[in-house]
């Protein structure tokens, strides 16, 4: 009945990793709109389970691996070496500074328009 040979399973992998990415780290991307994390998810799904079909499984599992050392370098290593809490992105006017953002988390170019 259940098998673990199948692109669907691959496709539930990738889901449940992206979900709980997700649920830990959803605050550092609130000053994007739904549509566009939504667009970021089922390319990231798309890159994953494209990997397993034309590449092969143990691939995706690599990049998968490789995606999760590099959310633990920038989450552990590099925004804590910043100021910013790599789990709660707090001190979040640091945190929108590191990403080009205004204090309200709009991008800079957006915040203020000048019609000078």
């Amino acid at each position: 009945m259940w098998r673990t040979d199948t692109y669907w399973f691959d496709v539930a992998v990738a889901t449940t990793v992206l979900m709980l990415g997700h649920l830990g780290f959803g605050r550092f991307v609130e000053y994007q709109s739904r549509g566009r994390r939504l667009l970021k998810s089922l390319a990231g799904l798309a890159l994953l389970v494209g990997t397993s079909v034309w590449a092969g499984r143990v691939w995706m599992y690599a990049l998968l691996a490789a995606i999760g050392v590099g959310v633990l370098v920038v989450h552990g290593w590099w925004l804590p070496r910043r100021g910013v809490n790599g789990w709660t992105a707090e001190p979040r006017d640091r945190y929108y500074a590191l990403m080009g953002l205004d204090p309200s988390g709009k991008p800079l170019g957006l915040s203020k328009r000048d019609d000078g």
